[in-house]
């Protein structure tokens, strides 16, 4: 396995685990040093990893790739590699290590407790994580401090760098027997690159030349996935194992069609897991981790849209349809009865959040607005209730009726001859922007009249840069490099036009919003968005739906079903 990368850009973790091994320690905060770094109650650096020699703090080189992460001074390396996802195992030859709680205040509600344990171990009991890590040295020279020690103390333990040495870190509850490996150290790391490479070969089968970062993207998507626990009772991707810790009411749809053909019950799962917190009025939370679910915002529906294309990707077709049908048409309503303003049939967000496209600046004048985006998932997702009711035996006629009405109440309303415009709830104006969401009713594709489609075509056309779709024209006044939904390239708006347009029928188009955006993930990586001008990614470095999407599109190529470029 050749594939190598920067931990400060990817978290070095495993399918399974809840914690991972990362210098990137807090939102936009990077430490000098590796941190192991918890992701149950919130993002939550625990343990310091400070390679030594003769004593003394040492300068390293840290290079991982998706079995291993290693330290390397001179002749000296330590290598630490997940045998389990909950165990990590380190061993370390000429090169010592400092391995320490990283707060030093102990408060009766905060910080870390450090003991040694009579049964075997060195324990660390953190407030922040709910958690324990047990620290059982197996070979080598080693010595702890700050045993017991409550105030301001160092607690961890010291490995000489005199000996070889070794000694694994489990995460656990309250007890169980202390660890002993059960295979030699370079075994534990032959099994994960075998692992991680019968994931990716389910997952891309395709790869090679013609993707080249679909590997690494296979990777962030393996790394990201956590066992069931606490409010996540499925398994499941979050968004990113550095501070984007969570699941939202949208990107797990994208990441389960990345992953359907070749994990057809992961992705499953990960299209059901926020169905989990589905409300009795059919809400979707805003997002679902370890310990909380949020509802103060709710998220997109695309679900309907995600669904037809699962009905794709998935082997074998949809399961259950039965409840599924049952957890859209939930969903739907909750739109079209609670998020419909007396007297009118288009639906409405309460904020940018709710939309996904945050600070986007078709919520720059008002917050309460009819966009367009919305009324167009919809009608998508009408069309899904349809085909899944005729599959349960319900009527299908008046989610198709429901479809048709809502799109002509979008085009009666909303569309101005040559361009969409969104709507205030509160004061009835309504008001162009240049936000690419205004163009989002690509999504519909075929379903738009021929003169509709071309002019959203053509305005997607102003939106391309060389690196890919700007959320806002970098023209406008309002445009930002770095302005989130106001200028950056994102990965869900660029699949949902993509297969707008595809379906619509510009498939010229379609090859160069995919092919671009391509190119700036296999230059920049899998970044939370990208600068539109630049390709520069920016702030969290690590995104699932990011390498959720260069999947979809890659695999396209690598299938040879689209042209290279």
């Amino acid at each position: 396995m050749t594939t190598e990368f920067s931990v400060r850009e990817i978290p070095f973790s495993r399918y399974g685990a809840w914690f991972c091994l990362s210098p990137v320690v807090g939102l936009s905060s990077y430490a000098e040093d590796v941190h192991l770094v918890s992701h149950r109650n919130g993002m939550h650096p625990v343990l310091s990893f400070v390679p030594l020699l003769d004593g003394e703090r040492v300068p390293v080189e840290v290079t991982a790739d998706p079995s291993a992460l290693r330290w390397r001074a001179g002749s000296g390396s330590v290598t630490a590699v997940f045998s389990s996802p909950d165990v990590v195992r380190l061993r370390g030859t000429g090169l010592g290590m400092r391995i320490s709680a990283v707060q030093s205040t102990l408060t009766p509600f905060t910080g870390t407790y450090f003991f040694a344990d009579p049964a075997g171990g060195l324990v660390f009991t953190s407030y922040e994580t709910g958690h324990r890590l047990r620290l059982t040295v197996q070979t080598g020279q080693w010595r702890p401090c700050g045993d017991q020690e409550l105030g301001e103390a160092e607690r961890g333990v010291v490995l000489d760098d005199g000996e070889p040495w070794e000694l694994t870190i489990e995460e656990l509850g309250t007890a169980r027997p202390p660890s002993r490996p059960a295979n030699d150290f370079d075994d534990a790391v032959a099994d994960v690159r075998e692992e991680f490479g019968c994931f990716a070969e389910s997952v891309a089968p395709w790869r090679g030349d013609r993707t080249p970062a679909a590997e690494l993207a296979c990777y962030v998507l393996w790394s990201a996935t956590v066992r069931p626990a606490g409010f996540v009772h499925r398994p499941a991707v979050l968004m990113s194992k550095h501070w984007m810790d969570k699941v939202w009411s949208w990107d797990h749809c994208f990441t389960a069609l990345a992953l359907a053909p070749g994990a057809p019950g992961l992705a499953w799962q990960q299209f059901q897991v926020v169905f989990d917190h589905q409300d009795e009025q059919g809400a979707l939370p805003d997002s679902v981790t370890h310990s909380e679910v949020l509802r103060n915002f709710v998220k997109p529906p695309v679900h309907g849209w995600a669904l037809s294309l699962l009905r794709q990707r998935l082997p074998g077709g949809l399961p259950d349809a039965g409840p599924t049908y049952r957890q859209l048409r939930a969903w739907t309503s909750f739109w079209l009865e609670h998020r419909t303003a007396p007297g009118s049939l288009l639906p409405h967000y309460e904020h940018g959040n709710d939309s996904g496209w945050d600070n986007s600046t078709v919520f720059r004048e008002e917050r309460l607005v009819r966009s367009p985006d919305l009324a167009a998932f919809l009608v998508l997702q009408l069309k899904e209730l349809a085909r899944l009711a005729a599959e349960t035996g319900d009527e299908p006629a008046r989610w198709s009726e429901q479809a048709d009405a809502l799109l002509d109440e979008l085009l009666g309303e909303l569309w101005r001859g040559d361009h969409f415009v969104s709507q205030g709830v509160a004061s009835g104006t309504k008001r162009r922007s240049a936000s690419l969401l205004d163009l989002m009713p690509v999504v519909l594709g075929e379903h738009l009249p021929r003169e509709v489609f071309d002019a959203l075509c053509a305005g997607v056309a102003a939106h391309l840069t060389p690196v890919g779709l700007a959320t806002e024209e970098p023209g406008s006044p309002y445009y930002e490099p770095d302005g989130y939904w106001r200028g950056p390239v994102w990965a869900p708006a660029t699949v949902l036009i993509e297969d707008g347009l595809r379906r619509g029928g510009a498939v010229e188009l379609a090859d160069q919003v995919s092919a671009r955006f391509r190119a700036t993930c296999e230059k920049s990586g899998f970044a939370e968005n990208f600068d539109a001008l630049t390709g520069e990614g920016l702030r969290d470095r690590a995104y699932t739906w990011t390498a959720g999407a260069y999947l979809l599109l890659a695999g396209e190529v690598g299938r040879g079903t689209t042209p290279r470029r």
